[in-house]
């Protein structure tokens, strides 16, 4: 597990002048550097001091580590913090934080340094290493939001642009569309017209076809019965000359 570095100004509610918390994070123990700007106590818990603690609380060691550099590496909303007098110059440092709804205090006791000076540069460098670091970040994540601009107006631009063609080019083959469309409408209504002046000469065709059906059934009908006619004439004419013949032959009888 690699070592960690946080550094947390700390507002304490019934101090006047915050407090810099330096915090050095390994895997089973934890160094801790404070000062004021005029003093400086160092709080160095060790393997068994934080295995201690640990099985107290009935955490595990990890756990117990993770915690405390969560609320000594940022100020927790809702925790009361504490840097209070102890003996022959100590201090006392301690949070409060909520567990299964109940609330619980951690404290530990920090000693004097004996060399504040060093003490108090390494906090120094570290805040300005972490400031330089901080700074670089910022201008990194400046110049990119900077090119990611660019490119996001590049990208609109190419999208209006993209955008009018697509337009354009609809309004191209909605006018093509709308040509052959009026062309295939005005060629299916010439078909249209075609077909039913068609359909008229034909019914007109039709109906001199039937009328000159009738008129030849008409003429055939008349000469049948001016066929029937002749010979019921004749009929007439042999049946009137059969009697006359036969009175002919009986006078020639008689006169013999």
């Amino acid at each position: 597990m690699e070592t960690r570095h946080t550094c947390l100004k700390l507002e304490i509610s019934d101090a006047t002048d915050p407090i810099f918390v330096k915090g050095t994070w390994f895997e089973t123990h934890f160094d801790l550097s404070i000062t004021d700007g005029l003093n400086v106590w160092l709080c160095n818990a060790s393997e068994e001091q934080v295995k201690d603690r640990a099985a107290q609380w009935d955490q595990p060691v990890t756990e117990y580590i993770k915690l405390a550099e969560r609320y000594l590496g940022f100020q927790q909303p809702g925790s009361v913090y504490g840097f209070t007098d102890a003996a022959d110059g100590c201090k006392r440092l301690s949070w409060t934080f909520e567990k299964e709804g109940t609330k619980l205090e951690w404290r530990w006791k920090c000693g004097p340094a004996p060399n504040s000076k060093k003490v108090t540069a390494g906090i120094l460098d570290f805040l300005m290493d972490a400031n330089i670091r901080l700074s670089d970040e910022v201008v990194t994540k400046t110049q990119s939001f900077e090119r990611l601009k660019v490119e996001a107006e590049k990208c609109l631009a190419q999208s209006e642009r993209f955008n009018n063609e697509k337009l354009e080019f609809e309004s191209a083959i909605y006018a093509k569309f709308l040509g052959v469309l009026n062309s295939k409408k005005s060629k299916l209504r010439e078909l249209r017209d075609k077909l039913s002046k068609q359909a008229v000469m034909g019914d007109l065709q039709q109906e001199e076809e039937q009328s000159t059906d009738k008129t030849e059934s008409f003429d055939e009908g008349s000469d049948d019965d001016k066929s029937e006619e002749e010979p019921a004439k004749a009929i007439t004419s042999t049946s009137k000359g059969v009697p006359a013949s036969r009175a002919r032959g009986r006078k020639r009888i008689s006169r013999k």
